[in-house]
């Protein structure tokens, strides 16, 4: 049995049976919402462990269906809770303006380029890829969450991404 706790906004999304229901039948385990937003998963170990990591990837911001590429072997997900760098709430405020970008372009093209979904989702930034994939988007990402510029943080992006080519 897997139990934690995801954002309660989430969580009633996820207590809807119209997502509820085909999601514990797509992952062959019973899921249940319990006080407002604790999440208890039973069923097999595996399938408790790849439950456990669609649902987290759903409670960090991503659509179910970005969340299921985590069922193949070759995705992963990586999270990085911002009030674990900062302190300061408009800092952090700042920071996930800057990743999203006017109009959602940055965000926008550092997932063209990278390959990789994005979510920022509270106080969170959170990636779905491939290795490489969120390599690539870590390099632009680690750079604005450094305060570094759009320019910088592209163009190392685009460096990361044709050595990997290379490589």
């Amino acid at each position: 049995m897997q139990q934690f706790l995801i954002p309660a906004r989430r969580a009633k999304l996820l207590e809807d049976r119209k997502v509820l229901e085909p999601l514990c039948e797509r992952l062959g385990c019973s899921i249940a919402v319990q006080n407002g937003n604790e999440v208890v998963i039973t069923g097999e170990p595996y399938e408790e462990y790849n439950a456990r990591n669609v649902v987290q990837a759903f409670a960090r911001g991503f659509e179910l269906n970005t969340a299921y590429k985590l069922l193949s072997d070759d995705y992963f997900f990586k999270s990085t809770d911002m009030r674990d760098m900062f302190r300061n709430e408009d800092r952090i405020k700042r920071i996930k303006a800057r990743i999203i970008g006017k109009e959602g372009r940055s965000k926008s093209y550092m997932q063209s380029v990278s390959g990789a979904e994005l979510s920022v989702y509270g106080d969170t930034v959170s990636m779905i890829g491939t290795v490489d994939e969120i390599k690539i988007m870590s390099a632009a990402v680690d750079v604005l969450l450094e305060g570094g510029t759009h320019k910088k943080a592209y163009f190392l992006m685009e460096k990361t991404k044709k050595g990997i080519r290379r490589g």
